[in-house]
This record gives C-alpha cells, sequence and structure tokens, in this order.
C-alpha cells in the first residue's frame, strides 16, 4: 500500500471521490432495498431515497477526508445526534453494515482499502447505537 489510507485525502481518493461515493451510496440503498435484513432499516427512511443518498455520498466525502459537501450543502452534522431521532439498536446497525459491506464489495477498490473502510464505517456505527440506547431508555 502506497498511501496511508486516513491521511489527508487518501481514502477519499481509494474510493474513486465524488463519482466513486455516489456509486457506492447507489449500491448500499439498492442493497437496503433489496437485502430481507435491512427491510427494518429501510423503513426508517422515506419512501424517495434521493435526498439520503446525496447526505450520505458528501457525509462520506468530508468524513473520507474529500471535500466537506455535507457541510455545504446542509451544515454541520453530529453524527450520533443525527441519529438520536430513530432507535437504532445493534440489529438495525449490522444490517446497516451488511449493506454497506455488500456495496463495498462491488467498487473496484483496493482489498485493503475495502477492509480499511468497512473497519472505519463500524466505528460511528456502534456510537449511533450507543447513543440511540441512551437516548432510548435500553
Amino acid at each position: 500500500m502506497s498511501e496511508t489510507y486516513g491521511v489527508g485525502d487518501a481514502s477519499y481518493r481509494a474510493a474513486g471521490g465524488i463519482d466513486g461515493l455516489r456509486r457506492l451510496v447507489d449500491d448500499f440503498y439498492r442493497y437496503m432495498d433489496e437485502l430481507p435484513e435491512a427491510a427494518e432499516v429501510r423503513a426508517l427512511h422515506p419512501a424517495s431515497l434521493d435526498s439520503a443518498r446525496d447526505k450520505l455520498a458528501c457525509f462520506l466525502s468530508g468524513w473520507l477526508g474529500g471535500p466537506r459537501l455535507f457541510a455545504e450543502r446542509y451544515g454541520a452534522i453530529g453524527i450520533p445526534s443525527f441519529h438520536a431521532q430513530w432507535p437504532i439498536g445493534p440489529a438495525q446497525a449490522e444490517a446497516w453494515l451488511l449493506c454497506m459491506e455488500k456495496a463495498i464489495a462491488e467498487q473496484p477498490y483496493a482489498a485493503d482499502f475495502a477492509t480499511y473502510l468497512l473497519a472505519q464505517l463500524r466505528v460511528p456505527a456502534q456510537r449511533i447505537v450507543q447513543a440511540s440506547g441512551a437516548r432510548h431508555g435500553h
């Protein structure tokens, strides 16, 4: 591996920039529509995923060291507080990560970057579960 993911915009570039991230997000939400394990999480989203697609792609851009598109378009985001309006337990987090794992596998990513990205995504997923549990009395 010639670059260290997580330094500068290395992860953003490894993901294919914003176009690569939009492809990832499209595949992610396709799995969310298709996988029975994800039905409960999908039900937390509106029927149209257009806004969710844009928000997730813009968020991932800045999160991976690229342009901070989410902040430019939508303002600041606090990940746990943003998700605290919905009860997100371990099962929902695992369903979300399963969709992301399958979507990542479809991208032309280097194997080490695919592994790195999924591991990184587990961190906010666990924080959301913890924040949600505190808020929803679990």
